[in-house]
């Protein structure tokens, strides 16, 4: 069996396939050592119908940084313009005309600190929550994490989201400050807080495709 998608393999100690498609839309296979090629190619071609969402997905939310292009920040679509610096500016996102992508990754960095330690606070304040420190990463592969000395960790990226999304991502891992897992209770303990965290996580799972860049 031979598949006409152009893909990349990468095969180590592990013991199952994974297919992922990378920011320019390439096919990505991790792959145990010993898997035969035409299985991993089997694998490919049944998940031809997720590739072609996924890569319309990444085409949806490709960050375009010309003056007069737009990017969601805080869930708001905002026209970039030139500025000295990068800002935001009601729904005006200013950029500099060169290095622009190191400006923008800079004020997301900024904009999420300042939020999610907000939300936080706000929680940690109203429900008894106690953690160690707040980070702001360059994650791809989650939005966030809680240690087990409850230091609390964000991408960057969460910039990009609603408002509701951020609550939800400061519940979740505030809520893994007392159980270290995603056991019924660990849930329970989410929905008393966020009775409609359903909806919202299935909404954000929808927006991983941000990820991708940047």
């Amino acid at each position: 069996m031979q598949t006409k998608e152009d893909y990349i393999l990468m095969r180590s100690a592990r013991r199952s396939l994974v297919l992922t498609v990378n920011a320019e839309g390439r096919v990505v296979v991790r792959a145990p050592q010993r898997t035969p090629v035409a299985d991993i190619e089997r694998f490919i071609l049944s998940h031809t119908a997720w590739i072609a969402r996924r890569r319309a997905e990444l085409a949806r939310v490709r960050p375009d940084l010309t003056d007069g292009g737009t990017l969601c920040v805080f869930g708001i679509p905002r026209t970039i313009v030139q500025g000295s610096r990068a800002r935001l500016a009601g729904d005006t996102l200013l950029l500099p005309s060169s290095a622009r992508e190191e400006a923008l990754v800079a004020l997301l960095k900024k904009l999420s600190r300042e939020r999610m330690g907000a939300l936080l606070h706000e929680y940690a304040a109203r429900y008894g929550f106690s953690y160690s420190s707040l980070r702001i990463t360059s994650a791809r592969g989650r939005w966030g994490s809680c240690s087990e000395k409850g230091n609390i960790s964000f991408s960057f990226r969460t910039a990009f989201l609603s408002e509701e999304e951020a609550r939800y991502l400061a519940v979740h891992e505030l809520c893994h400050t007392r159980r270290m897992d995603h056991s019924p209770a660990f849930w329970k303990e989410v929905g008393a807080i966020l009775p409609d965290f359903l909806r919202i996580r299935k909404g954000l799972r929808k927006k991983g495709a941000y990820m991708a860049f940047l």
